[in-house]
């Protein structure tokens, strides 16, 4: 305890750093991770520190609820305000499983969130927020998704983009819109577990179609579609989840030519191309009428939004889409349509995607370093796709990671048909802290180079 003395901490504020307010935060946490500021040392007060440093009240209090916020601070009423102890962990799970985008730093979400609703609830009718919408998106929703898509297609036509409830309804509308009960829809072998999900409720049959390390092989698409007559083939090609292969823009290019050759639609489910490091074209800039291309906001921006694009250009093929959606989700939710649509138009989305995309660059770099010798990533995007060791199989990884405090998902979450695999997927954005992902990586990288029986665990 430090009350006999006047409080003497001060932070450096440096020009070009960031908001103020953020760097007064971030000089807290600093403080307490190297030990100079210690639990129970009490701080200047509000006042005294703005004085200090020449900044505005306003600053310092922001400053200090940012830091109540992460756990930093606790107010003991009249007697100041102190250093918090360490807040306990009660969930010890470090879970690699979710592939959710990462909390950038610099990048105050409260204030962006508050501001972003601030503006839709003073320029939108609050009423047409809170009532049905029937046409997949309004006409400043399909705009902004025009906008969006901007740096994929260039100048588009808004009325050929849907906005839709999140990427998975999204795609359950394509198959069910797009095919009748029994048909083949071809997809890698190893694909989004949404799909199948999607494929079996709808009893459509899913067949796995042979990839290498470009993705999804022309030889072997031409051959199944000749084959199986399928209705769709499902590609996701930038950052592909699981594997985060992104294929190169020769082979999309073939892939839309078979595509057109045999008439098959191919969904070009896209959600990582804005996160990648200059990704190819979009295979619909190949064959823009036999590709649907789907683009969601919750693997750049934050899941929560539920909203993604789709682009379909025939208009017969968008009013089958737009039935089919309708039948079971019939729209986006108005206010968050809304809210992504400002945070588009006032530039805050791609300032958090930048964000996301720095931050996502930063922990790639940090599972290089820790898996060095397994890591094969690409450098970009959400997660890592780890072959293991033949002493080791997915399942069985997966079930002893979980006993050591880590979330992982194992091949066979991601295999078509048959398919055998054996790899487990790690997402780097599901932890918000980062040296709690740099613990839980290490101690993956712990466990795999253990053997199971010296680990004690049983095959499942």
């Amino acid at each position: 305890m430090q009350d006999d003395h006047l409080p003497n901490w001060q932070p450096r504020l440096a020009p070009n750093k960031g908001p103020r307010f953020l760097q007064i935060a971030d000089a807290l946490q600093a403080g307490v991770a190297d030990g100079s500021l210690t639990p129970g040392e009490r701080l200047p007060t509000q006042r005294q520190l703005a004085a200090r440093l020449g900044v505005d009240l306003t600053t310092v209090t922001r400053a200090y609820d940012e830091a109540r916020r992460r756990h930093l601070l606790e107010g003991r009423g009249a007697r100041g305000t102190y250093v918090a102890a360490p807040k306990a962990e009660l969930n010890a799970i470090l879970d690699l499983s979710m592939n959710t985008p990462p909390p950038p730093d610099g990048v105050d979400f409260d204030d962006m969130l508050k501001q972003g609703l601030s503006q839709v609830l003073m320029r939108a009718d609050n009423g047409l927020l809170m009532t049905y919408h029937l046409g997949g998106g309004s006409d400043a929703d399909r705009q902004a998704g025009a906008t969006w898509l901007a740096p994929m297609f260039g100048q588009l036509d808004a009325r050929q983009i849907v906005v839709c409830p999140g990427a998975q309804a999204a795609i359950a509308a394509l198959v069910l819109a797009l095919t009748e009960p029994g048909d083949v829809i071809l997809a890698e072998p190893a694909s989004y577990p949404g799909l199948r999900a999607a494929a079996t409720q709808f009893g459509r049959r899913l067949m796995a179609v042979a990839a290498d390390q470009h993705g999804m092989l022309p030889a072997m698409l031409e051959q199944a579609c000749r084959q199986h007559k399928p209705r769709l083939v499902y590609l996701n090609p930038t950052l592909q989840n699981p594997t985060a292969i992104t294929m190169p823009a020769h082979r999309r290019k073939e892939l839309a030519s078979i595509a057109q050759r045999c008439d098959v639609r191919i969904v070009e489910d896209d959600p990582y191309w804005l996160l990648a490091a200059a990704p190819p074209p979009p295979i619909a800039t190949f064959a823009p009428q036999q590709v649907l291309y789907l683009s969601t906001l919750s693997k750049c921006l934050t899941p929560g939004l539920r909203v993604a694009f789709v682009l379909i250009r025939d208009p017969v093929e968008r009013e089958r889409f737009l039935a089919a959606l309708r039948s079971f989700a019939l729209m986006a939710a108005p206010l968050t349509a809304a809210l992504a649509t400002q945070w588009i138009a006032d530039g805050s989305a791609d300032r958090l995607m930048q964000g996301v995309r720095k931050e996502a660059r930063l922990r790639h770099r940090l599972a290089r370093d820790i898996l060095a010798g397994r890591y094969s990533g690409a450098g970009d995007g959400l997660h890592v796709w780890l072959d293991l060791p033949a002493y080791w199989n997915s399942s069985q990884l997966a079930h002893a990671a979980s006993t050591c405090g880590i979330a992982v998902t194992p091949a066979h979450a991601f295999a078509t048909g048959s398919a055998s695999l054996n790899a487990i997927r790690i997402s780097l954005g599901s932890i918000k802290d980062r040296g709690r992902l740099q613990a839980g990586l290490q101690r993956l990288s712990d466990l795999l180079a253990r053997r199971p029986e010296s680990f004690g665990a049983a095959v499942v």
